[in-house]
């Protein structure tokens, strides 16, 4: 959720203030940067899952509170909106059988939390948009207790002067509706992935998880529905690209995809941050300039699909993390990891190649291919090795999974763990069931609503079986 505020209004002399500490830290990263003070421990992984409290009739239900009382987790903490919460798990090397622990631990977790929320008659679900969620759920008297969020519902209006989001997406069916809040965001739950990059390759790496995006959303796709509208494959994209618009700033979009490639060094992205986005939480603390707590929070207001973040070791040495925000929520999972493991794999091929990312596709198309697999999932086609209308189940399949094996054998990951969950990523693909087909599938076969369509998911959910193993 981000850390938390002390108030939720501010006045101009805060963000002056705030804007004088962002520039001095900035600064020093970019000292940082040149004079090699980053972190060269070897790379490490994490994640951040989003989930939904659904009561039994299989609608979101508003009591985190109750629920983080229940679960009493220090890695489970509440979200944008009192019906969703958020998973956290430890730092895992990227090596050995590191992603096969990282399932566990999730695991272990999510099995406590659902006993937990048993205890007070809820029920838990990892999809990317809850299929029976209303417009009307979508208010603030469903927001979560935080003068964070307040503040930012508040922030987002005054730079957009007051007037409402418009939210239009067009898929089989449409919508078009108008919000005076940012609950749409809350609609969008994820599967975040970290990546703590290797010291002198950073914009290799986060290139890649640029080039990476399309393939990666397009076979995780679990977000169909929205309103009960069949809209996209990964309706969160544009969802959450317009729950926080700030209006006319169209240079400024919290939530993007970006403009284009870095060059050299990830400091780039927070010179931007400060260039060109106007900020939204001027939160000044008293803390040291090492800290980069203005910094930070100025980054933790910009949601783009790939956003670099800065963390430290145990010793205080700081390092760069990149978190892949384009996986949604669910299907289960084991289908959770393998996502991961495709990811880590394919991103350290292309990174570490002697091909650099930037040089395999020009910006426009890496980021036209990201929104045509988004829109289609494993139906889109996409331009690849300078040819349009590559089938992308098809390129996953013979290029990308490839890559991810070797990408994956560079940092020895345990050969069982690579076949395993790569095995999936290749099942899914041949028989075209990701979350997304299963969630449509089901209701043209059943000719279900949406509440009988989520009861059977939760039932499938619960088996743990990878979803492309689903029935109908």
């Amino acid at each position: 959720m981000g850390e938390e505020l002390d108030r939720s209004s501010f006045d101009d002399n805060d963000f002056a203030e705030f804007v004088d500490r962002m520039r001095a830290e900035t600064d020093l990263l970019q000292t940082w940067e040149h004079g090699g003070h980053f972190s060269s421990s070897p790379a490490s992984m994490g994640f951040e899952l989003e989930a939904w409290l659904v009561d039994s009739e299989a609608r979101p239900s508003a009591q985190n509170e109750d629920f983080l009382m229940a679960v009493d987790h220090e890695l489970v903490v509440p979200e944008l909106s009192a019906f969703n919460v958020e998973f956290n798990g430890e730092p895992q090397k990227l090596a050995g059988s590191g992603l096969s622990r990282m399932q566990t631990e999730l695991q272990d977790l999510w099995r406590h939390a659902v006993g937990a929320a048993d205890k007070i008659g809820l029920r838990l679900a990892m999809i990317g948009i809850l299929p029976t969620v209303n417009d009307t759920d979508l208010c603030v008297a469903n927001m979560s207790e935080s003068n964070r969020f307040k503040a930012l519902n508040n922030q987002v209006f005054r730079m957009r002067k007051g007037r409402p989001i418009n939210l239009k997406i067009e898929g089989e069916d449409a919508i078009d509706s108008e919000h005076m809040d940012v609950m749409l965001e809350a609609a969008a739950t994820s599967f975040q992935i970290h990546l703590k990059v290797p010291l002198g390759q950073e914009a290799d790496y986060y290139n890649a998880s640029k080039l990476v995006s399309a393939p990666l959303v397009a076979v995780a796709a679990n977000s169909p529905y929205l309103f009960g509208k069949n809209l996209w494959a990964e309706t969160r994209i544009p969802l959450f690209e317009q729950a926080v618009s700030v209006g006319d700033w169209d240079y400024a979009e919290r939530v993007t995809f970006g403009v284009r490639y870095i060059e050299e060094r990830l400091s780039e992205v927070f010179v931007a941050n400060r260039q060109r986005y106007p900020v939204l939480l001027p939160q000044v603390k008293d803390t040291p300039i090492e800290e980069c707590s203005h910094l930070r929070l100025q980054n933790g207001t910009i949601w783009r699909w790939n956003r670099p973040l800065i963390g430290w070791e145990d010793g205080g040495t700081p390092h760069y993390r990149i978190e892949q925000r384009v996986v949604p929520a669910g299907p289960t999972i084991l289908d959770s990891i393998a996502n991961s493991a495709f990811y880590y794999g394919l991103v350290t091929y292309l990174a570490e190649h002697e091909t650099k990312p930037h040089e395999r596709a020009q910006f426009f198309t890496t980021r036209d291919n990201f929104y045509e697999c988004a829109r289609h999932g494993l139906d889109a086609s996409i331009r690849w090795n300078h040819q349009d209308d590559q089938p992308v189940d098809q390129v996953i399949l013979d290029v990308y999974l490839p890559m991810a094996e070797e990408g994956l054998q560079h940092w020895d990951v345990d050969p069982a763990d690579i076949r395993r969950y790569l095995g999936i990523i290749e099942a899914r693909c041949r028989n075209k069931q990701n979350g997304a087909e299963w969630q449509r599938a089901f209701v043209t076969k059943h000719e279900v609503g949406m509440a009988d369509m989520l009861e059977a998911y939760l039932l499938r959910q619960e088996t743990a079986l990878p979803v492309h193993e689903w029935p109908l």
